[in-house]
C-alpha cells in the first residue's frame, strides 16, 4: 500500500515547485504612467468676467414748453422714433393769434419809427441854422431812440410768438425707443411735472454698467504696480457681452468712463463701457456677463486645471525630474481663465508637470512618461 501512494507524494511536489518556478517567472510590477506637460513662461491675455445691467445712452424726457391743451399723439407707443420726428402736436389757435398780433404790434411801432425818422430829418437841418430852438431837437432824437427801442422790443414779441407757436408741434431730439404716453389728447399741459409727455431711450449706442468692489480695485492696482499685470494703454479695455441665454454678443465695445469715487451706498466703482446696438438687440434693463479684456500678463506661468492638487497645506502639484521620480511642489495659484490656471509661485519654465495619473503617485516613485492630451503654453479661449 505505501508503494502505491509513492506516485501521488511525487505529483504533489512537482506540482508545488512548477507554481515556485511560475512566481519567480512573474513579471515585477510597472511603474505609474503618467501625462505631463512642460512649463512655458509667455504672455498671456487676461479677461475679467462681471456682471453688468445695459442702459439707455441717452434717455430724453420729452416735456411741452408751452401751457395748453393737447391736441394729438403723433407717434406709435414704444415704437422706434428718429431725430426731429414729431410725436406731439398741442392746440396751436392760441399761438396763432398771438403771432398775428405780435406781426401787428411790430408793424405799429414801425409806423411811428418811421414818422419819428422823418420828423428827426426835419428838425436837424433847422437846429443847425437854430431856427428852432434846442428843445425840439432834443425831443425829435428822443422820440427816434424811443420808437428804435419799441421797434426791438416788437420783434422780440415776433420771434417768441413764433417759436411758441412752433413750440405746439413736439419733436424728439433724438432717435431711439418711445415710451407710453404719460398724456392724453385733450388734457391741459401745464408747466413744470405736468409738462411731462413721454420719454425716448437711446439704444445706438448701449452702454452697459458694472461695478466692481473696492477689494478688487486694490488688488488690480497692486498686480499692477509689481508688473503682475500690464493694463491696456490708457486703460481703455475692451468689452466682450455674453446673453443671458448663454451667446456671445457680435459687437465689442470699449471702456468710457471709469467714477472717481466710491459708492457710498454700496461700496464699489461704476464703470460703463460704451457698445454698438445697430439691431436693438440689446435693450435697457437687460443683465449680462461682462468680459473686459485688453490685459496681459507678462511671462505667465499657465496650467491645466486638472494638474492642480489641493491637500491640507493648500495647492500643490506634481513635478517629474530628471530622474523621473515623483516631486510634490507646492504652488500658490492665480486666477484661472477657460480650462487653465495662473501659477503665481511654485514653478518655473521647464518643470514637468503631471496632469494625468496623479492619483498613483508619492514622493520618490519611478513614473512612465505618456504624451499629454493639453500642454501648458495653451491660452484658454477669448
Amino acid at each position: 500500500m505505501t508503494s502505491k501512494l509513492i506516485p501521488g507524494f511525487l505529483l504533489i511536489a512537482l506540482f508545488l515547485t512548477a507554481c515556485k518556478d511560475d512566481e519567480k517567472a512573474a513579471p515585477a510590477p510597472q511603474p505609474p504612467q503618467v501625462s505631463i506637460v512642460t512649463v512655458v513662461e509667455k504672455d498671456a491675455p487676461m479677461s475679467f468676467e462681471y456682471v453688468g445691467k445695459t442702459v439707455s445712452s441717452r434717455k430724453v424726457e420729452i416735456r411741452s414748453r408751452v401751457e395748453g391743451f393737447l391736441e394729438k399723439r403723433l407717434y406709435e407707443e414704444g415704437s422706434r422714433v428718429k431725430a426731429g420726428q414729431p410725436m406731439f402736436q398741442m392746440d396751436a389757435k392760441p399761438f396763432e393769434a398771438d403771432l398775428l398780433a405780435a406781426k401787428a404790434g411790430l408793424a405799429q411801432q414801425q409806423a411811428r419809427l418811421k414818422t419819428a425818422t422823418i420828423n428827426l430829418k426835419r428838425v436837424r437841418p433847422l437846429a443847425k441854422k437854430n431856427a428852432v430852438a434846442q428843445k425840439e431837437l432834443d425831443e425829435a432824437e428822443g422820440n427816434y431812440h424811443t420808437a428804435a427801442a419799441a421797434v426791438e422790443a416788437a420783434k422780440a414779441n415776433l420771434t417768441q410768438a413764433e417759436l411758441k407757436l412752433g413750440y405746439t408741434l413736439i419733436k424728439s431730439p433724438v432717435g431711439g425707443l418711445s415710451s407710453y404716453a404719460i398724456q392724453q389728447e385733450g388734457a391741459y399741459i401745464g408747466m413744470g411735472t405736468g409738462s411731462l409727455l413721454t420719454y425716448v431711450a437711446q439704444i445706438d449706442p448701449m452702454w452697459v454698467e458694472l461695478s466692481i468692489s473696492e477689494n478688487q480695485m486694490l488688488q488690480f492696482a497692486r498686480q499692477k504696480k509689481t508688473g503682475l499685470l500690464q493694463p491696456p494703454p490708457d486703460d481703455r479695455f475692451t468689452v466682450k457681452l455674453l446673453l443671458a441665454d448663454g451667446s456671445e454678443y457680435k459687437h465689442q465695445g470699449v471702456v468710457t468712463f471709469t467714477d472717481a469715487s466710491i459708492s457710498e451706498e454700496t461700496g464699489t466703482f461704476l464703470i460703463r463701457a460704451e457698445v454698438k446696438n445697430p439691431d436693438n438687440l440689446l435693450r435697457p434693463g437687460q443683465f449680462v456677463r461682462v468680459l473686459l479684456q485688453g490685459a496681459v500678463r507678462p511671462n505667465a506661468v499657465m496650467l491645466p486645471k486638472i494638474a492642480m492638487q489641493q491637500g491640507k497645506n493648500g495647492s500643490f502639484v506634481w513635478v517629474i525630474n530628471d530622474k523621473q521620480e515623483a516631486e510634490y511642489r507646492a504652488v500658490t495659484p492665480g486666477p484661472w481663465q477657460g480650462d487653465m490656471w495662473f501659477v503665481d509661485e511654485g514653478l518655473k519654465a521647464g518643470d514637468r508637470v503631471v496632469v494625468e495619473g496623479a492619483m498613483k503617485l508619492q514622493p520618490g516613485a519611478k513614473v512612465r512618461i505618456a504624451p499629454a492630451k493639453a500642454a501648458a503654453e495653451e491660452q484658454p479661449a477669448s
